[in-house]
């Protein structure tokens, strides 16, 4: 079997291959910090966040103007790869959790930005308010827009376990709406949840291929030091995953998602200096690596399992 979707015979739809075919080159998500917050973190639902969340990814990202972070952004990219464009990438906190002029005052700046062809946005569900989807599908007819919806897990007792704030009917909400405005959609799961068997991420990929999304990032649980989580790690209550065992349930799920979905991620990045487990995921090379090897091993392929 030739996968369709594959410049290097990778046997997944790597973001890699979708870039190529629409931006006919190398590009790069210019990772910024608009300084949004999170109704999980300014009390509308919470205080604390997240059990897992210490900063919501602002470790990623520059700090000052969304100009000045363009510019230093582009001056990284550039310099190893000088002809790279740019997707700007609103990645800190929920990027839609403000009033719908300020994230157009945002979203302009980035399109006005030398070398930037797309925007990415990263939010939650419960924070697209109409305003905000009527902002968004503008935006879609002037670039190419994605937004990240953060899901983690489709059961219900789980999100309730890490505190997300809102139910996969919240998410399907939001999605939907998304959807309904031909705007392009990238869901996140997390593996190794606290409480989750192999079983129960399979059925979050399983469910979230049946919505055919544009694309999915598939992340590892991280215990980042500072968190909830990482005190249920110290006390012996939560045991992230090992790599064999992550290594296997990825592949397991890429065969679940439809073969146009985008792998947009395979493995999460956490932070070198407040990681505290599993130390193995520093090593990013070699969990891609396995990856392709067990796939290869198998003989499988993305969407071989999927089912309509």
């Amino acid at each position: 079997m030739d996968f369709p979707f594959t410049l290097d015979n990778k046997r997944y739809h790597t973001l890699h291959y979708y870039n190529r075919m629409h931006f006919g080159g190398r590009v790069y998500k210019a990772s910024l910090d608009a300084g949004m917050t999170c109704p999980n973190r300014d009390g509308t639902l919470d205080t604390g966040g997240c059990i897992y969340c210490d900063s919501g990814s602002r470790y990623f990202a520059g700090e000052g103007s969304i100009l000045r972070q363009l510019t230093e952004e582009r001056q990284r990219i550039q310099k190893k790869t000088p002809d790279a464009k740019l997707i700007a990438y609103f990645q800190a906190g929920s990027n839609t959790y403000c009033q719908p002029k300020r994230l157009e005052e945002l979203l302009q700046t980035a399109v006005d930005f030398p070398d930037v062809v797309g925007i990415s946005v990263a939010t939650r569900a419960d924070c697209l308010g109409e305003g905000h989807l009527e902002l968004l599908e503008a935006f879609r007819e002037r670039t190419a827009l994605t937004v990240e919806l953060g899901l983690q897990t489709v059961h219900d007792r789980t999100a309730q376990l890490i505190r997300r704030g809102h139910s996969f009917e919240t998410f399907l909400r939001g999605y939907e709406a998304l959807r309904q405005r031909g705007i392009r959609t990238c869901v996140h799961l997390i593996n190794g949840l606290p409480g989750e068997a192999p079983e129960d991420m399979l059925e979050s990929a399983r469910v979230v291929g049946k919505l055919y999304p544009g694309g999915v990032k598939l992340h590892l649980m991280h215990v980042i030091r500072g968190t909830e989580l990482a005190e249920l790690w110290q006390q012996g209550a939560y045991m992230p995953m090992e790599k064999d065992a992550y290594v296997d349930v990825i592949v397991e799920q890429l065969r679940l998602f439809p073969p146009e979905t985008v792998i947009e991620r395979l493995t999460g990045d956490g932070d070198r200096r407040t990681l505290l487990s599993p130390l193995w995921s520093r090593d990013k090379r070699s969990v891609l690596g396995a990856i392709d090897k067990r796939m290869a091993q198998r003989d499988v392929w993305q969407g071989d399992s999927f089912e309509e």
